[in-house]
Order: structure tokens, then sequence, then C-alpha cells
């Protein structure tokens, strides 16, 4: 997404006790994900063309043939997501940042919306170092902080992902998206192995005598 000036890619009884802190003033709470299975999702790229930009008056268009539609790929997705009810989302989109989490979610089908649970940008970061980092960089840290059971990453923008991520990426395509070819068989076998749950340790078997 382009911004105007910079690529961006937005009366109680007295027997009640009272509540318990559970996190200091000041201290965020853990982030939402933890022990989960995740999915960073781009936007721009990933559910629709990549060459988005900004208006302070239209807002987000795209700068693109007339076949291409912003989310236009959003109910493959959401098809693609279906049979696993359990993974939740984080946006890794700068729309995120743009708009904030909760408006950019908003332009999600219902049933990718409600599987949001965060973004890898949020307000409490120092905007500046956060875009001094690559998109894997963005994510990693993201995932440091939640720490999930397992993840898998959408997303365009294969530059500069740390060698120890790589595996967990999936490149789409710059203009057709997760809609590239072969990519929705990616997805599907990378969903697949994230949810399958790990072999049962195998009970060593007797020897001759």
């Amino acid at each position: 997404m382009q911004e105007p000036d910079n690529k961006a890619k937005n009366g109680t009884a007295a027997s009640v006790p009272e509540p318990v802190l559970l996190y200091p003033p000041g201290i965020p709470k853990p982030p939402k994900g933890a022990d989960s299975l995740l999915l960073y999702l781009d936007f721009d790229g990933v559910l629709h063309h990549e060459n988005v930009l900004w208006h302070p008056k239209r807002g987000a268009y795209l700068a693109a043939a007339p076949e291409y539609r912003l989310f236009q790929h959003a109910p493959l997705l959401e098809q693609l997501l279906t049979p696993y009810p359990q993974i939740r989302i984080v946006l890794s989109t700068a729309w995120a940042r743009v708009y904030g989490c909760s408006a950019a979610a908003k332009r999600l089908p219902p049933a990718l919306r409600n599987r949001v649970i965060g973004a890898t940008f949020h307000s409490r970061m120092h905007e500046h170092e956060f875009l001094s980092q690559s998109r894997g960089m963005q994510v990693w840290a993201d995932v440091v902080r939640r720490r999930p059971q397992d993840w898998l990453a959408l997303d365009d923008d294969t530059a500069d992902w740390p060698a120890w991520c790589q595996d967990k990426l999936i490149a789409t395509h710059e203009t057709e998206g997760i809609a590239g070819q072969g990519i929705a068989q990616q997805i599907e076998q990378g969903l697949r192995d994230m949810v399958r749950p790990a072999s049962p340790p195998q009970s060593p078997q007797p020897g001759p005598l």
C-alpha cells in the first residue's frame, strides 16, 4: 500500500473481594495466540493485486487492470481455512498499521474476520523501528511474543526472511495472490501439516532372543 509520501507494505457488597490485577499498570498483557495455530496474513499480493495505493479521500484503491479488485481472493482463503476452525489469524499487512487492526479486519468477510486475534504492529510499538525491519523479522518478532504452537505465513514480500522462518513462509504471486498457479495447493498442504498431530513415539519392538 502506498501512503501519500512513502511505500508501506495502518454499590458493591462488603463481602465481595476487590479484583486482583493480573498485570501491573503500564505493562501490556501477553498477546493472544499462545499455544495456538496461527496464520500470518498479508493483504496486498495475497488477497488481491499488490499495487494498492492510498489517497486521503479515496482511501485504499487498486491501480491495476479492471479484472483485479480488492480482496477478490478472500473467498478462496475462507474456503481453504474452513476445515480448520482452530486456526487463528494475525494480520501482518500494512493495512493494520495504517487503519488499525480492527478496521483492517473489518475489510475481511466475516468468516475470516472472526479468526483475527491481532496484528504484528500495535500502538505501543515505535513505528520507525517497526518499519526498519523486514517483513520476515516483523513476523518473527510477533511469533516470539505470542509463542504459538505452530504458524504459517502468507506473503508476497519474501526479502530477508530469517533462514529459520523460511519453511513457514508460503510465497504468493504479487499480482495473482493466493490464486497464483499451485499456491492454493501449497496452502492446503501447509495447513494440513500444521494441524496434523505429532506422531506418538513408538514403543521399541522386542528383538530376537
